[in-house]
C-alpha cells in the first residue's frame, strides 16, 4: 500500500499446527472489536486464537511519562494489559501486506502471521502477470527485491536483468528490474518470497540481495509462499477476515495486451464476485482516483472503495493549506468517494502545548468536515524512532523520539480523529489498542 519510495503451499491446518512454537512472536484472531461484526466472524475464527506476543507491551513500557498526553495513555494501556485475558480480532487492525516487519510480504506465511495477531482485514496488493492473471505484489516491478527471481533462470526474462563484467562483478545494481508482467502466473508460482530490500550499490548478486534493513528480521525469511489474488481470497475466506485489495498502478503502458485500465479494475472486482465474497467485506483501494470513481459508478463496492491519497507528490501541495488541495475534500465527497486513506503523517501535527505534543492536523479536520471516513497507513513501517527523519512521522518528528511515541500517535488517530482503521506492518500493537479501546472505537462509529 505505500506510494512512498516509490515453497510449496502447505494445507492450512498443517500450517496452524506447525506454528504453535512461533505463536508467541506472531499473533492471531477471534472476533472483531466492531460490535456489528462479532457474531459473523466468531465461528470462522474460533480455531485461530489471537496471540499478540511481546511487542505491544514493549511499546507501552517505552512510552514517556514527562507529558500528560503520553503518561495518561500509558496508565490506561498498562491497566488494560493487566486485565486483558484473551484479545480478539479487530477490523480496526489491518495487516499491511500481511506482517512484513518479520515475514516476506504478500506471502501465505505473512498473511497467517497477521491473522494470528488479530488483524481483521488483510491486504493483497494486486498486480498482473504476462498472461494477465492477478497476483499479490506491492508493485508490478518489485520481484527483484521481494522474491528470489534473480537466483533463478527467470532472471533472464526480467525487464532489466542483472549484468556482469568479465570478472563476474554486478554492473547494473541500480537498474535491475523484474516485473510480474515479465512472467506467467505458472512461472510466478515457482518463485519464493524474501524480505524486501536490496543494496543498489552492490557489485555482487549476494551483496545486492543482502539489503534487508537491520531492524527487520530474517528469522522467517526461508519460506515465503507467493499467492495469486484468487488464492489470497480463498485464504482470507478460510480465516474469516475482511479484505482490502489495492489495484497497483501499472508500470507498463496500458492497455496491456488488450487489457485496459478499466478492464484491470473490473477484473479485481470480478474475482471477489466469483468467490462469493459480499461487497461489504471488501475494501478495494487505488492511488488512481479514476479507479475509485469507476468502482463507485459501476460496481456494488462503491461504499467500500478507498482513495489512497498521494497528493503530497503534487507540486504546490501543502498539507497545512486546504487551498492547495486539488480536488478539495468536499469535491472528493461529491465524486462519491467515501473513504480516504492518507499516510499517517498527513493526519497528525505538533501541538502547541508541551502536555499535548501530538494533535489532529488541518487535513484530518477538513476530511471529517466533508464526511469522509479515514484509514491511515502504515503503523510499524518505520525504523526505530530513536532515529530522526522517519517518513511516516515527518509532521511530528520534533516531538517523537522513541517507539513508545507511536502509541500516542495511534491514540490521536483513533480517538481524536476517529479513523476507521490503521494499516500496520506488525498488527499486534494495533489489535491490542483496539481491544483496550473497543467501546470508545465502537462509539466513534455510531
Amino acid at each position: 500500500m505505500d506510494a512512498h519510495h516509490h515453497r510449496r503451499p502447505a494445507p492450512l491446518a498443517a500450517l496452524l499446527s506447525c506454528a504453535i512454537t512461533a505463536i508467541a512472536l506472531c499473533g492471531a484472531s477471534v472476533a472483531p472489536a466492531m460490535a456489528e461484526d462479532n457474531a459473523s466472524n466468531a465461528s470462522a475464527s474460533s480455531s485461530l486464537p489471537v496471540s499478540l506476543g511481546p511487542r505491544p507491551y514493549f511499546l507501552i513500557d517505552d512510552m514517556d511519562e514527562d507529558n500528560a498526553q503520553s503518561a495518561e495513555l500509558k496508565a490506561t494501556l498498562e491497566q488494560c494489559a493487566a486485565n486483558l485475558e484473551q484479545p480478539t480480532r479487530s477490523d480496526f487492525s489491518i495487516g499491511h501486506r500481511g506482517a512484513p516487519l518479520m515475514f516476506p510480504e504478500h506471502t501465505r506465511e505473512s498473511y497467517l502471521a497477521a491473522a494470528r495477531m488479530g488483524a481483521g482485514v488483510l491486504e493483497c496488493d494486486v498486480a498482473f502477470t504476462e498472461d494477465k492473471e492477478l497476483v499479490c505484489r506491492h508493485s508490478q516491478c518489485d520481484l527483484h527485491g521481494t522474491t528470489n527471481i534473480l537466483e533463478t533462470e527467470l532472471a533472464e526474462q526480467c525487464s532489466v536483468p542483472p549484468t556482469f563484467d568479465a570478472d563476474g562483478k554486478l554492473t547494473n545494481a541500480a537498474d535491475v528490474q523484474c516485473c510480474t508482467s515479465d512472467i506467467t502466473l505458472a512461472e510466478f508460482k515457482t518463485l519464493e518470497g524474501r524480505m524486501d530490500g536490496v543494496d543498489t550499490s552492490a557489485d555482487t548478486l549476494e551483496a545486492y540481495l543482502a539489503g534487508n534493513p537491520r531492524w527487520r528480521t530474517e528469522l522467517y525469511a526461508d519460506r515465503g509462499t507467493l499467492m495469486s489474488h484468487a488464492e489470497s481470497i480463498a485464504l482470507f475466506q478460510d480465516l474469516g477476515v475482511k479484505m482490502t485489495p489495492e489495484l497497483k498502478t501499472p508500470s507498463v503502458e496500458m492497455p496491456f495486451d488488450g487489457m485496459s485500465q478499466q478492464d484491470y479494475a473490473q477484473k479485481l472486482i470480478d474475482e471477489y464476485v466469483e468467490a462469493g465474497v459480499p461487497a461489504e467485506d471488501v475494501f478495494p483501494q487505488s492511488f488512481l482516483l479514476d479507479d475509485v470513481r469507476y468502482w463507485v459508478d459501476n460496481t456494488e463496492f462503491a461504499d467500500q472503495a478507498v482513495y489512497l491519497d498521494d497528493r503530497y507528490d503534487v507540486e504546490g501541495f501543502d498539507v497545512t493549506d486546504p487551498a492547495s488541495w486539488e480536488p478539495s475534500m468536499q469535491e472528493l465527497a461529491d465524486m462519491g468517494v467515501k473513504i480516504l486513506a492518507p499516510p499517517m503523517w498527513m493526519l497528525l501535527a505538533e501541538g502547541d502545548s508541551e502536555d499535548r505534543p501530538i494533535v489532529p492536523s488541518v487535513y484530518a479536520e477538513k476530511a471529517k468536515e466533508a464526511g469522509l471516513e479515514l484509514i491511515a497507513w502504515s503503523f510499524e513501517r518505520s525504523a526505530p524512532l530513536t532515529r530522526d527523519g522517519a517518513w511516516y512521522h515527518q509532521t511530528i518528528d520534533n516531538v517523537v523520539d522513541n517507539d513508545g511515541d507511536k502509541m500516542v500517535a495511534l491514540d490521536v488517530m483513533a480517538r481524536d480523529i476517529g479513523v476507521k482503521a490503521v494499516f500496520s506492518d506488525w498488527p499486534a500493537a494495533v489489535t491490542f489498542y483496539a481491544n483496550c479501546m473497543a467501546d470508545e472505537l465502537a462509539n466513534k462509529r455510531q
